[in-house]
């Protein structure tokens, strides 16, 4: 027999009865009821019923061992008595009754939280014990979740014929949206490695190097902040390119591959497939958002030229959005005044103006004596509204209304119960622009800086910056963006006239891109790519509540990790070692 276990404490039943078994896991319930204990012992894969004999000492051990210590218990496999059949456990028909117990690992300090009390406990105790809460059911399954979903994802790229390969993480720095975490070098003083943000160059390089489809589970880190949807510090993705492709290429790999891993872990449907697809300006202009909710029915409407003519002052030289509501005639006005107040506190907007549409179509709300009868008919018909619908107004300096549209559209969504949460509803949303501007009104990439330009390079010569689209393409779900890709420029003329219009010399290039600069003079080929992140389809996946629920040892919301204590100072002696000297301050 072996040592600890001869089953898992999932594998017992009724077929087993007779049998003297060994079973090895945690304590995860005591009952002592004065002459019998019963144990719930609990391992990886789920539980079993175990009871002391009549003898004395049995029970008194037994009853006096501390929740949550390892055991390894030797017995013999019983029906449980009809009425005590428990049909909550896979073993819940048997029980073994143990002929000997032993403590493997004792218990010695009190337990910070009981396990499976989730979020009743404070996150960051949770995370600070994080190898008590990972015995939890929730996170155990998370943690299988994420197995399965991984092997499916390797199975379906190697069945469409990609290669996987590793590329490096120590690499040079790159800019590519985020900081980048930096390695000191002890051989070479004052220079410095980076971790990679993405493998992004290391991949196209290995289309030039002739990998015709590659792929890999790729390790990312960018110095970040965290969000619900993005943990800072590591992050791992979906990571695929191909050569001789183009966006439609990409599209007809990727969708299915997302598809099916949607269809086979989970019970919801996946309500947009084929994937519809929304060039950028038109999902900012009617969702508010690059990544829009889909579930959520409203759109929004620009109505700016109707009221370019309207004598109402909040409205004078702004833009204008509407967001037509349906069917909101039993909502009370604390609802609208409510409304108001989140425009207001939250999106720190100015205000936020609404209109009730009665039954003889007339208006009523705090801005109706100010819309002629010529522009209400036509705000009724651009935004398909009648009788027992709302309208709510948006006017503001460009760029800056669409980001406050979208807020209101989403928080009208949740407020009046309209997102389907039993749905993913995906999107594509292509032709991103090529640049934009940043907050110190200098031209900047919008999206990634190795993307082709629509039009190529005759596009960057003839055209206003602003007004040249990429082709560039982002996977969204449920108002979460789970992927990025493009096509990538290949070509070193057309590469060099990008950069320049942002800024950046051939010299520069040549620096920062030393690589790539070199490969693509040596016959690239055309090349396509997008990477699916794997934690935020496992958000959605599992219906996580934030992304540290898939991760198994996730930083907690300042980029600390808590268990480990990192970052963490360091000795002098380790300094020196990497050349470094810390400033007192």
């Amino acid at each position: 027999m072996k040592e600890y276990r001869t089953h898992s404490c999932s594998q017992l039943r009724i077929a087993d009865v007779g049998k003297t078994v060994k079973l090895a896991g945690f304590v995860d319930t005591i009952r002592d009821l004065g002459g019998l204990v019963f144990l719930d012992i609990r391992d990886f894969y789920g539980i079993t019923q175990a009871v002391t004999s009549g003898f004395t000492d049995a029970v008194d051990f037994a009853s006096h061992i501390p929740l949550e210590s390892s055991v390894s218990i030797t017995g013999t496999v019983r029906k449980r008595d009809p009425e005590t059949y428990n049909p909550n456990l896979e073993t819940g028909e048997i029980e073994v009754v143990i002929s000997d117990i032993q403590i493997l690992g004792k218990r010695t300090k009190s337990l910070p939280f009981s396990i499976d009390s989730g979020n009743e406990v404070r996150e960051d105790l949770r995370l600070e014990y994080r190898f008590l809460d990972l015995r939890s059911q929730k996170l155990k399954k998370n943690l299988q979740l994420r197995a399965r979903l991984l092997q499916f994802l390797r199975t379906q790229m190697i069945e469409q014929g990609f290669l996987e390969v590793q590329t490096p993480i120590l690499t040079s720095s790159s800019p590519e949206g985020a900081r980048d975490y930096l390695v000191p070098s002890r051989i070479h003083a004052g220079k410095f490695y980076a971790l990679p943000q993405a493998p992004q160059q290391f991949k196209q390089l290995l289309m030039v190097s002739g990998i015709d489809k590659y792929f890999q589970i790729a390790p990312c880190f960018r110095d970040e902040d965290a969000r619900a949807d993005r943990a800072p510090g590591e992050f791992y993705q979906l990571d695929m390119e191909m050569a001789y492709a183009t966006q439609e290429d990409v599209f007809a790999v990727m969708e299915p591959v997302i598809y099916n891993t949607f269809q086979k872990f989970s019970g919801k449907k996946v309500v947009s497939y084929p994937f519809p697809r929304i060039p950028y300006r038109e999902a900012m202009l009617k969702y508010g958002s690059d990544k829009p909710d889909l579930r959520n029915p409203l759109v929004i409407t620009d109505v700016t030229d109707i009221f370019e003519h309207v004598d109402l002052k909040a409205f004078s030289g702004m833009q204008v959005r509407i967001i037509a509501v349906h069917n909101v005639g039993e909502e009370s006005r604390s609802f609208f005044e409510g409304m108001t107040d989140y425009a207001i506190q939250d999106c720190k907007a100015k205000g936020l103006a609404w209109l009730r549409i009665l039954e003889d179509e007339s208006l009523q709300g705090p801005i109706a004596k100010y819309i002629p009868e010529e522009a209400r008919k036509e705000m009724l018909a651009r935004t398909n509204s009648k009788a027992g619908d709302a309208l709510f107004f948006i006017a503001e300096i460009p760029g800056l209304v669409d980001t406050l549209a979208g807020q209101i559209r989403c928080e009208l969504g949740k407020r009046l119960n309209l997102i389907d949460e039993n749905v993913f509803h995906f999107c594509w949303i292509v032709d991103f622009p090529m640049y934009e501007l940043d907050e110190r009104g200098k031209l900047t990439f919008c999206h990634n800086p190795f993307s082709m330009p629509q039009g190529g390079l005759e596009a960057l010569t003839t055209q206003s910056p602003l007004d040249i689209l990429a082709y560039q393409y982002d996977i969204v779900c449920n108002g979460i963006e789970l992927s990025s890709g493009a096509v990538r420029n290949h070509d070193i003329s057309i590469m060099q006239k990008a950069f320049e219009i942002a800024g950046y010399t051939e010299e520069d290039i040549q620096k920062r891109f030393s690589a790539l600069y070199q490969a693509f003079q040596y016959g690239a080929p055309p090349h396509a790519g997008i990477a699916p992140g794997i934690d935020r389809m496992l958000m959605l996946l599992s219906d996580a509540e934030n992304i540290r629920e898939v991760i198994a040892f996730p930083m907690n919301s300042k980029a600390q990790d808590l268990l480990m204590h990192a970052p963490c100072a360091v000795s002098k002696e380790q300094l020196q070692d990497v050349h470094i000297k810390l400033e007192e301050k």
